[in-house]
């Protein structure tokens, strides 16, 4: 367990980043092996592991838009689908 407001390892920014998206106190439980010294191995690695992914920056993204040949590749296929679909239809009588 780790109270993220009494820590002192952590800046400001950090605590309040964590804080925001986990909460105030991060919790890891361990219960998968037989030894104590094990599951508080395991515990903490969890807690590092959660510490680790609120404190992550998620990268900003970058709108792109599609390329020339790839405009061209679609309208291709949705003229190509079109014609199928009126070769289907009865044909109109005149």
């Amino acid at each position: 367990m780790l109270d993220v407001e009494a820590s002192e390892a952590l800046s400001d920014v950090q605590k309040r980043r964590v804080i925001a998206r986990t909460g105030a106190v991060i919790r890891a439980v361990a219960q998968d092996e037989r030894s104590q010294l094990r599951n508080r191995e395991l515990a903490i690695e969890r807690l590092v592991e959660k510490l680790r992914a609120a404190l992550a920056v998620p990268r900003r993204r970058v709108p792109t838009q599609p390329s020339a040949r790839a405009r061209e590749r679609r309208l291709a296929g949705k003229k190509r689908r079109s014609r199928v679909k009126k070769l289907r239809r009865q044909p109109e009588d005149e």
